[in-house]
């Protein structure tokens, strides 16, 4: 008795493991339909969002630059507007 079930035990393992085999090969053939080829809409966005990426790699560092000379501009800005003040007042001021 003891060695039938054992049988049925290596039985029931081995097909479970073989169910388990014929499954993940579908899902492996299903994600190389997918986007394991070259010329599929998967591998085309990898290599879109690569590109994408490697233009604009150099951003973080500019970012900063722009930033320090923003920052500068923003002061002359302010003296801009100070002269702009003076002017409209002395204009006001002129009643023509």
């Amino acid at each position: 008795m003891d060695i039938i079930l054992m049988i049925c035990t290596i039985v029931a393992v081995v097909l479970f493991v073989a169910v388990l085999v014929i499954y993940l090969i579908g899902i492996i053939k299903l994600l190389n339909h997918i986007g394991g080829v070259g010329d599929s809409y998967l591998a085309k966005l990898r290599l879109g969002l690569r590109a994408i990426e490697t233009e604009t790699g150099h951003l973080p560092t500019e970012v900063s630059k722009l930033n320090k000379a923003l920052s500068k501009t923003s002061i002359g800005l302010v003296e801009v507007n100070k002269n702009l003040e003076g002017t409209i007042k002395a204009v006001v001021e002129q009643k023509i």
